[in-house]
């Protein structure tokens, strides 16, 4: 018997080549140079080919949405987009929904309306700052439409100028100079007479929003090495990457927190709570209405696209856009109303692309009739023409009985000191480097109590702690343990040894375009049972220098058990194909932010746990249908094994692991190899242990005690009893296939 689909895919045989040559060949510890250097001769080709070693995608990729079969299919679906959002944005779990004390005062009269200035913290020293429009004369519950600005110089201050509006009249973009020269008043203004609340609140580090600076969320480029260290570290830094931390995720946060306070209102309808912002704005508005159904329609003007996805740093984040993007993030909002605007920017294909597959998927959930995008050939912009689309769009939707067309009227536009929230009975809180740390270290304490809140202490809270960290680590590894039709094989070699057979086989992974070289040891008289043994050296860590098996390893072959060895990516094999890096591959994006590259690419890390989660996959689903299968992993490489079997606990029965004392806090360098996102937010190694029951558990520490959160889980699961610590001198490999035979 043999750990290959023999009916399934053919077997190629390599001519004269001797068991000691072809273990060490294919475990590819011969050099690539050597005439049998390279398991692919050179009339056979550069080797296999995977994806991951092709081009990065970046934001300027394409990004198609394909409508689900089924609005069961969707659900599904949606769950996981949503959530993969949350924890790119760092809201997962939900930030609590606190009493908000927020300052309100300055109220201006204007005829129709009144504004007033808005302040409160989402987080201590993190404000959310803007202005709140009432309509006058109009009864409650009253329809409340959330503002967003977008990426407009000077944020709700924006002055377009004479010569811009002029220009823009003559064009046919603006109707009137007012409403040109200040369009993002010109908005909520109209909006208030229309009988909406609106809250136009700033982006962070425009206007009133500078607690965090513009160039430090908007224009930053170059790794601080000042703000960097494990301990004094700042937006953008890898410390802050480990905790997700980011921009676009302050951002969102702020939205959030002004969705919390508007709802607070007791003269809001909540049935009736709307969102639009353009450009960068736009990215918010669907941003939290994806996440959030409090949000029951939303306008995004000039930023859903199949094309760029966003450019600014306040846009992007680790794993937001890896394998979805912006038009499937607005189909989070079906059947709830959304309403598009296009330009002459990288939107200008949504009538062709991303629209009739957004007809077709609110067709499915029931609301065939509630999205509607236009183009209109002007620049970037939220001008008149579109703002008058999204005046029709809330008079329909909310229901509010205006006669169409609705016609923006003249008004008297605010002062930046009748808007301005900051004055000397209420001062601008600092935003210098100081501020952003504090800021940025109380928001990731108070992440981290939340997260340590859910630590479990019997199976009602133990099954929330999977739900939610357990849900943070499917989003963060990114893959499903694959089918049996994802997996095809292809055997390189079959070769009979003193009490085993050898064979070095290709795990492909069809779906994905991964291949993973394994080298598998079959006992002439095997247990049914199986141990993926993992090393930082690869496959090879399975062999000595003479091409015979490493004492362990031959251990398990003597009692029966079959082992396998694989290299991951930049492991082995991939090495004599393409050298393997020595930073983190980055995409072509001078600015030196990891989001640019892990928000639409996984993370190294994620990608060799893919190659575990292949082999076990091959191994799960071979004819041969093994009774046990378990997972060995030393060094780093335990770390990924943790990884793998916190992703899958229920196929691993046993986990054996020395992740020599390594913790992801330790990563300072926003290009290590090793970087893992929310790695830190979500426990660290702890964290990836304790997701690993029912797997039993064997741990290499030269702490005393096994940590109190994996102590948590195993204990409230009722399995304490399965986990034993390793704290002995002698080589932990033997130690560790001790344990393992005993299971």
């Amino acid at each position: 018997m043999m750990l290959q689909k023999d009916d399934q895919f053919s077997i190629e045989r390599r001519e004269a080549l001797q068991n000691i040559g072809w273990a060490l060949l294919s475990a590819g510890l011969l050099q690539a140079g050597s005439p049998a250097g390279s398991v692919f001769a050179a009339e056979q080709g550069p080797g296999f080919k995977d994806s991951r070693l092709g081009e990065l995608k970046d934001l300027n990729g394409y990004f198609p949405f394909t409508p689900s079969e089924s609005p069961e299919a969707w659900e599904e679906r949606a769950e996981y987009v949503r959530r993969q959002i949350k924890v790119a944005a760092g809201v997962w779990p939900e930030p609590e929904n606190t009493k908000i004390n927020a300052t309100v005062h300055g109220k201006v009269d204007r005829d129709e309306y009144t504004v007033e200035k808005v302040f409160f913290e989402s987080s201590p020293g993190l404000y959310v700052t803007g202005n709140l429009y009432r309509p006058k004369g109009k009864q409650g519950p009253l329809p409340m439409v959330l503002s967003p600005h977008g990426h407009f110089q000077n944020g709700r201050f924006y002055d377009s100028g004479e010569t811009r509006v002029k220009a823009d009249i003559e064009a046919g973009a603006e109707k009137y100079e007012v409403g040109g020269r200040y369009p993002l008043q010109a908005r909520c203004v109209e909006l208030a007479r229309m009988g909406c609340m609106v809250f136009h609140y700033d982006m962070l580090g425009y206007a009133d929003g500078f607690c965090l600076s513009y160039d430090l969320i908007h224009r930053f480029a170059k790794q601080r090495p000042e703000m960097s260290s494990a301990k004094n570290w700042g937006l953008f830094s890898a410390q802050s990457e480990l905790r997700l931390i980011s921009a676009l995720g302050l951002q969102t946060l702020n939205s959030i927190k002004a969705l919390d306070w508007v709802c607070s209102l007791p003269e809001v309808d909540q049935s009736r709570i709307g969102i639009t912002g353009a450009s960068g704005g736009g990215t918010q508005t669907f941003i939290l209405a994806a996440i959030d159904d409090r949000i029951k329609a939303a306008f995004p003007a000039v930023m859903v696209s199949t094309a760029m996805q966003g450019g600014c740093t306040c846009e992007n984040a680790t794993y937001l856009r890896i394998e979805t993007g912006n038009v499937e993030f607005a189909a989070l909002v079906a059947p709830r109303p959304l309403g598009m605007t296009a330009a002459n920017d990288w939107t200008k294909e949504i009538e062709t692309k991303g629209l009739p597959e957004l007809k077709q998927h609110f067709k499915m959930m029931g609301a065939p009739e509630d999205v509607e995008g236009k183009y209109y050939s002007f620049p970037h912009n939220y001008n008149y023409v579109s703002r008058a689309m999204m005046y029709e769009f809330f008079n329909k939707h909310f229901k509010l009985g205006l006669e169409s067309p609705i016609v923006e009227a003249d008004f008297k536009p605010l002062t930046k000191e009748e808007m301005t929230v900051w004055s000397k009975e209420y001062p601008a809180p600092p935003g210098d480097e100081q501020s952003e740390v504090k800021i940025l270290h109380t928001l990731a304490r108070n992440n981290a109590r939340q997260i340590e809140a859910l630590t479990p202490h019997d199976q009602t809270s133990l099954a929330e702690y999977r739900r939610v960290v357990g849900g943070a680590i499917e989003v963060m590894i990114g893959r499903t343990l694959p089918a049996a039709e994802d997996l095809e094989t292809e055997t390189i070699s079959e070769d009979q040894l003193t009490g085993y057979k050898q064979y070095h086989t290709l795990i492909k992974n069809q779906r994905f375009g991964e291949v993973t070289p394994a080298l598998f040891c079959l006992p002439d008289q095997w247990n049914r049972k199986v141990v993926l043994w993992l090393t930082d050296a690869g496959k090879s860590g399975l062999l000595k220098a003479d091409g015979k098996l490493v004492d362990p390893v031959q251990k398990l072959v003597d009692a029966g058990t079959a082992v396998a060895g694989i290299d991951v990516l930049y492991q082995g094999e991939f090495n004599q194909i393409q050298p393997a890096p020595n930073e983190m591959p980055v995409v072509k994006n001078p600015r030196e932010f990891a989001g640019y590259t892990l928000g639409y690419n996984h993370p190294v890390f994620a990608r060799q746990v893919h190659d575990i989660l292949n082999a076990l996959a091959y191994c799960k689903h071979h004819e041969s249908q093994p009774q046990s299968i378990a997972v060995a992993g030393f060094g780093f490489s335990g770390v990924r094994a943790a990884a793998a079997c916190a992703h899958s606990p229920e196929l691993v029965k046993q986990l054996a692991v020395d992740p020599g004392g390594f913790r992801f806090a330790e990563i300072t360098n926003i290009r290590d190899l090793r970087l893992w996102p929310g790695a830190e937010k979500y426990g660290d190694v702890p964290g990836l242990l304790s997701l690993c029951e029912p797997a039993a558990l064997w741990l290499a520490s030269s702490s005393a005690a096994v940590p109190k959160l994996v102590q948590s889980t195993y204990n409230s699961a009722g399995l304490l009893n399965k986990v034993e610590l390793f704290q002995g001198k002698a080589n932990s490999q033997n130690a560790a296939v001790d344990w393992l035979l005993k299971g």
